[in-house]
């Protein structure tokens, strides 16, 4: 039988990335000791009041049918969320709520692109970025970071990427996988082709809380661009609420009742006890939330640390989100192999950097994801291949 040409579009490299997971993942739930490193859900419990607020919604009753753009009540912590964060000011009315920020992209992807248009998105891009595009039937058309410059922005590149058919162009800051965060600077170049050129601006914000010494700056609070920006953000990342899947859209109003139009007859509401309970996460700092950012602040310097000090290697420090990009390319190893003998040989699980785009070639991702102790026996054994290789 015959199946559509959607399915070519939103498998390839980016979907056969997480293969190297699902082996580890099953490796793991046999009992072996794997340390999986390959995925941005880090080991913090969520924190306990969100937990509470979502077990006395179940018992409430609210277990019904919800608004299709999302309850009142969250729809307007995430505005406040927004006005407080970004210093743009939105009305609950511009707030769509989505199943996590993926499915987010998604319906802004077929709201807002036809086929024939283009995106631009700099490379190295999450992975899924290739397949939502695609579904849309938009082209991706990618443009390379500076590597010399730690994979920030190549603003004459960008420019330069532009055509007539260019529809958008589709940012992430804090940035997966390499946690660049683009500086005012950056992002004002980039908003001014925006508005020359008459294009949308999708930006990912799903980090923008997990910074570190780089403040993040939301595009959309930019002159002109609160009317061509759609922003997208969850709580997986910063509440520690990957499983919970609640995400969003944050729209000018009049994109808002065709995300609605799509939310309707793709997801028909978000559980309304996950939505009470997503609604208290965003009520206030708890000191769990801080204590999660110092933990994963001291991740990151401790295997920044750890990697600096083994040769054949040379690790990137991010300044934001959950990764650290490892440059493997003097092991003589591809980024698949080196994942590929970390996992077989030394129960470590990373993402080979490949899927990302081009530009991430010859690194590997590590996520910072699992405990210190955890952090420092994974460095041990990357060490340990590296070793091996060098000496071979």
């Amino acid at each position: 039988m015959r199946f559509s040409s959607l399915v070519e579009r939103i498998g390839g490299e980016g979907a056969r990335a997480w293969d190297i997971h699902y082996r580890a993942v099953e490796r793991s739930r046999r009992g072996e000791d794997v340390i999986l490193l390959s995925v941005g859900d880090p080991d913090f419990a969520t924190p306990s009041p969100i937990v509470e607020a979502c077990v006395s919604g179940l018992r409430a009753g609210n277990t019904h049918y919800t608004d299709m753009t999302g309850q009142p009540a969250l729809r307007a912590a995430i505005a406040r969320r927004q006005a407080a964060g970004a210093g743009q000011d939105v009305s609950p009315e511009q707030v769509v709520v989505f199943s996590g920020a993926q499915n987010a992209l998604f319906a802004a992807a077929l709201c807002l692109l036809d086929r024939g248009d283009e995106v631009i998105a700099p490379d190295p891009i999450y992975v899924t970025y290739e397949a939502v595009i695609g579904a849309s039937g938009a082209t991706l058309v990618r443009v390379p970071l500076n590597r010399a410059s730690g994979f920030h922005l190549d603003l004459d590149a960008l420019a330069a990427a532009i055509t007539p058919r260019t529809r958008a162009i589709m940012l992430n800051t804090p940035h997966n996988p390499t946690g660049v965060v683009l500086r005012e600077d950056e992002l004002e170049a980039v908003a001014a082709l925006c508005r020359r050129h008459d294009l949308w601006l999708v930006s990912d914000e799903v980090y923008a809380t997990l910074t570190y010494e780089q403040p993040h700056i939301s595009p959309a609070k930019l002159p002109g661009m609160a009317e061509r920006t759609i922003v997208v953000s969850s709580l997986s990342k910063s509440h520690a609420m990957t499983g919970w899947r609640v995400g969003w859209t944050i729209a000018p109003p009049d994109l808002v009742p065709h995300l609605a139009n799509l939310a309707l007859c793709m997801l028909y509401g978000l559980p309304g006890f996950v939505q009470d309970a997503a609604a208290v996460a965003l009520s206030a700092e708890s000191d769990e939330l801080v204590a999660m950012r110092h933990e994963l602040r001291a991740r990151r310097d401790l295997v920044c640390t750890r990697l600096a000090q083994i040769p054949g290697v040379e690790c990137l420090r991010p300044e934001g989100a959950m990764f650290v990009m490892l440059d493997i390319r003097e092991t003589g190893l591809s980024a698949q192999d080196f994942a590929e003998r970390l996992l077989d040989e030394h129960a470590v699980s990373v993402l080979p950097a490949d899927a990302f785009g081009p530009t991430a070639r010859g690194h590997v991702r590590i996520g910072l994801v699992v405990d210190r102790d955890r952090l420092s026996t994974a460095c041990d054994r990357i060490a340990a291949l590296a070793g091996s290789l060098a000496v071979g």
